[in-house]
């Protein structure tokens, strides 16, 4: 079994998602159990930027892929994202990004997803995914790690986007459940160690200074969305005496 998750921008605007745009995903995403998937759900809400993440057994995971794909344009208020999405690499461009990682077999389906918003397409952000993607791979409760810096690498069912896309997504799943705070704990503070980041609650707009990078983290855990912004920003308050 596998993880897929994919980010896209299908706002009408730079900086939000709106309500009827998310409310049509969630509406639309029960459809990826009838393609094969174990679990979906709308992981990441990103200032404009969504994730969907579908838990999937690997021979069902090009037919999931493309139904993400498929619910990402039909609900699309912009198909910026979509329209870059080729089936050569050489046609491809900016488009939409893409995770996976492997679960062990004998494993809940556990997992944690990080995405990032850019205003500008600010290339730090690589840098910043880069950082999570090691402070993850670092420790011993994860089972694996992927992410979409690996452009030009065919997503299974769907083609190729091109090394232009931003606004990557990390994904790393988790061997057992009291190592979700470990895991996502050392994510998050890999991001947030670079400049100009900051961590938002899933939905948040990114009403930031232009030239910073928003994230997201949450818990997927056997198919429940838990956004772990709140309860791991109030971990790392200083405690005073």
């Amino acid at each position: 079994m596998k993880i897929t998750s994919i980010g896209a921008d299908i706002s009408k605007n730079d900086v939000s998602c709106s309500e009827n745009l998310i409310k049509n995903l969630e509406k639309d995403i029960p459809s990826l159990i009838t393609k094969g998937a174990h679990k979906a759900a709308l992981t990441n809400i990103t200032g404009d930027d969504v994730v969907i993440s579908a838990f999937v057994e690997d021979d069902k995971l090009e037919d999931v892929n493309q139904g993400i794909v498929d619910i990402l344009r039909s609900n699309a208020e912009d198909l910026g994202d979509i329209n870059g999405i080729s089936t050569t690499r050489e046609d491809a461009g900016e488009g939409i990004s893409y995770a996976e990682a492997k679960i062990r077999q004998d494993r809940y389906p556990d997992a944690i997803v990080v995405a990032f918003d850019t205003y500008g397409g600010e290339g730090f952000v690589h840098n910043v995914a880069d950082s999570v993607i090691k402070a993850a791979r670092g420790l011993d409760q994860v089972t694996d790690v992927g992410s979409s810096l690996n452009h030009g690498q065919e997503i299974p069912g769907v083609g190729y986007v091109s090394d232009e896309t931003d606004d990557p997504v990390v994904v790393a799943t988790v061997e057992d459940i009291e190592s979700i705070g470990i895991v996502s704990g050392a994510m998050m503070g890999a991001a947030l160690g670079n400049k100009n980041v900051y961590l938002v609650k899933r939905g948040s707009p990114s009403h930031i200074i232009p030239g910073s990078v928003i994230m997201s983290i949450t818990a997927y855990m056997n198919g429940n969305v838990i956004d772990l912004a709140v309860p791991l920003s109030e971990r790392m308050k200083i405690l005073r005496v």
